[in-house]
């Protein structure tokens, strides 16, 4: 065999040697990169053989000659004549990634291998949990986004507000084809980097899309009732028209108001406005807003600035104590704006306390009396309390000490007594005769109880000239003690003819007269 060159010999069974020393490629394919979905075209041309041409897959033959029917998106292109055998893959695809090449079977040549390395874009990025991600005010929030099905595997960044944010975590997958990747990656942000509103993108890119395709989330911090309460007006004078304002953001949205006072729920009002005449009571007692979203509850309350007149607190109460004990009187009020307290004894100009609370030391039975608590509130009101104060003591007798009687008619002589407590006993004396009650002689004592004290009353029937010459006595006993008053009768429209040496004596014969009706 002659032939320096291998031969195809297939001729009916004679073997022909035909020979291409002169062909050789003017066009080979190159390594490419293609993305999917693209055409590509594998050039192939050898000037001058007109024989079988093959294209190559991996090692597998795609057909004869340009017959390539087992690949409908395979087409052999170009002049056949002059000698073009072009490859043309319309949208290529991930199984096009393959070794290719161009073989001339007569002249037992073929190209280099040619690298067709198909790009796969990743699909869509996904943010889990968008377009919009939710959390709770005061959590650190979590962003994971997935590229999926990529080839190369898609890189990731995170973008707000034009910048690039760092720290994001990723992993890789590769799938069963051996080929594409899926990306995730997750950012953390802590809660004081982050802001309701704000947009974060997620860009997924690689060399298919170096551009990159991005999606976005925006944030939604939800957050319980922020709530502000306003009462208007302020300060108000009691009796007039107040109106409370419950203003509130929310997120989500606020569901329920509800109010109360002091407390107590106002079921009338559901709205976020609550309108009412107030009294003392919005002064002491709150009015309150609750605002309610699906995340919980927010409670406010106010209490209003309300002008109003002296109202009793602590009610003093009237005393009985003992002569020489304190005496200790407590009478509170309350109003608004500060009120002045002042005590004074009935009758009296002179102030005792400017305090809630007042003690008399050592009380005396001058000490007893009304009592009066006043309170005043500048340009608003005033109010007063009267309590008494009872002295336990010994009886004190009142009366005058010369009393008057006609001659031959019936004559009254009166003792005037204060006790507390009451006397147990009331004795007249004169000369030799004692008398409680009842009738003796020309004699009658009566006694009658009044709010201010007991009147004794000695009555003498017939009055003779000897009535006007005897002292009388009259003495009460409690207790805690006595007290006696000399009464002299005198004759209406005469003189009374006594000195002081007359009356000295009067005043000791009083004496041993009460040693006797004591020793009884």
């Amino acid at each position: 065999d002659a032939c320096t060159l291998s031969c195809l010999c297939i001729l009916n069974s004679q073997r022909i040697c035909h020979v291409y020393a002169e062909a050789m490629f003017s066009q080979q394919p190159q390594d490419l990169v293609v993305v999917a979905g693209q055409p590509v075209t594998l050039p192939c041309t050898i000037p001058g053989y007109h024989g079988v041409v093959l294209w190559i897959k991996d090692g597998l033959a795609l057909g004869v000659g340009r017959d390539l029917s087992g690949y409908p998106r395979y087409t052999v292109i170009g002049d056949h004549g002059s000698g073009e055998h072009h490859l043309r893959i319309q949208r290529v695809e991930l199984m096009d990634d393959a070794v290719f090449e161009c073989q001339a079977v007569q002249a037992a040549m073929r190209s280099r291998p040619a690298r067709l390395t198909v790009l796969v874009p990743p699909e869509d990025p996904v943010i889990s949990g968008g377009p919009v991600v939710s959390l709770r005010a005061g959590d650190p929030l979590n962003l994971t986004c997935h590229a999926d099905n990529a080839k190369p595997a898609a890189s990731i960044i995170w973008i707000r507000n034009g910048e690039v944010l760092n720290g994001a975590m990723y992993s890789k997958t590769l799938l069963r084809d051996g080929r594409r990747e899926s990306t995730v990656s997750t950012l953390y942000l802590s809660p004081s980097n982050i802001e309701t509103g704000q947009q974060i993108i997620c860009k997924a890119s690689n060399k298919a899309v170096p551009n990159g395709k991005e999606t976005s989330v925006t944030i939604d911090i939800q957050h319980l009732p922020l709530v502000n309460l306003s009462v208007e007006p302020q300060p108000v004078l009691e009796g007039n028209l107040v109106k409370f304002h419950c203003s509130a953001k929310a997120n989500p949205p606020v569901t329920l108001y509800r109010w109360a006072k002091g407390g107590s729920i106002i079921k009338e009002v559901s709205g976020d406005t609550y309108e009412v005449i107030v009294d003392h009571s919005f002064f002491t007692e709150p009015v309150s807003c609750e605002v309610t979203n699906p995340l919980g509850s927010t409670n406010i309350s106010r209490n209003v600035d309300v002008y109003f007149g002296p109202r009793m607190a602590a009610e003093p109460q009237s005393l009985q104590v003992d002569l020489g004990s304190d005496a200790v009187f407590n009478c509170a009020w309350t109003g608004n704006p500060s009120l002045t307290i002042v005590w004074m004894k009935r009758g009296s100009g002179v102030v005792l306390s400017n305090e809630n609370l007042l003690t008399l030391k050592s009380v005396r039975q001058e000490d007893a009396g009304k009592y009066v608590c006043r309170a005043v509130v500048p340009r608003v009101g005033a109010g007063e309390k009267e309590v008494s104060l009872t002295v336990n003591g010994p009886p004190t007798i009142s009366s005058t000490q010369t009393q008057q009687a006609l001659h031959g008619e019936k004559g009254q002589i009166k003792c005037f007594i204060r006790s507390t407590p009451p006397p147990d006993r009331i004795a007249w004396s004169w000369k030799e005769t004692v008398l409680e009650s009842g009738t003796s002689g020309r004699y009658t004592v009566e006694t009658v109880t009044t709010e201010e004290g007991v009147i004794s009353t000695l009555t003498m029937s017939n009055i003779v000239p000897a009535d006007f010459q005897t002292i009388y006595n009259c003495t009460a006993w409690n207790s805690f003690g006595s007290d006696t008053e000399i009464i002299r009768l005198k004759e209406q429209g005469g003189s009374q003819g006594s000195t002081g040496s007359t009356f000295l004596f009067f005043k000791y014969v009083t004496v041993v007269f009460q040693i006797v009706i004591d020793s009884r």
